[in-house]
């Protein structure tokens, strides 16, 4: 999985169409998109960028807003491993180097199917950044979706997620 989209409940088929045509028009035919045991919520795998993919969804939506009907949210993942405390801290290391030395940043769990302690993550996490925290206006998210027993990490921009709701209010203004 290297995309997490998010849907409106019990359209979770519609929206598997959606992002498979989405990803087919961007150029990848094979891409695979699986509808979780998580109510509103699908993975998909793309050999595509999956930050590019939110870049030109995002360029869709501002010239056809009624292209994307059933994504709500389209979240790009960098890395997929085991839900355990020591591998997330292991791959959050390795991808913090993508915080260049004078950005802040902000750690981001969403959490699904899991127990873990969000608290704790977040202590062990931003006990081995260097970097000053800005909860408000990070130039960096961290973000750690953890779907039941498999976690997704990317250290992204706030651009690189894509909320279509956002993006159509922004057009409004």
């Amino acid at each position: 999985m290297n995309l997490i989209i998010t849907c409106p409940r019990h359209l979770e088929p519609e929206t598997g169409d959606e992002i498979k045509d989405i990803l087919e028009e961007l150029g990848d035919s094979e891409a695979g998109v699986t509808i979780t045991n998580m109510s509103g919520i699908l993975t998909a795998e793309t050999r595509l960028d999956p930050v590019e993919v939110v870049r030109k969804v995002k360029e869709r939506l501002l010239d056809e807003p009624w292209s994307v009907r059933y994504c709500k949210r389209i979240i790009p993942i960098q890395q997929v491993i085991e839900s355990k405390i020591d591998e997330i801290e292991k791959s959050v290391a390795g991808l913090s180097s993508q915080i260049l030395e004078k950005e802040t940043y902000r750690i981001s769990i969403e959490k699904r199917n899991s127990d873990l302690s969000s608290k704790e993550m977040v202590t062990r996490i931003a006990d081995k950044i260097k970097n000053r925290v800005s909860l408000e206006f990070p130039d960096r998210i961290l973000l750690i979706e953890i779907l039941g027993g498999k976690t997704g990490i990317s250290v992204l921009k706030r651009s690189d997620i894509l909320s279509t709701e956002k993006t159509r209010r922004s057009m409004s203004e």
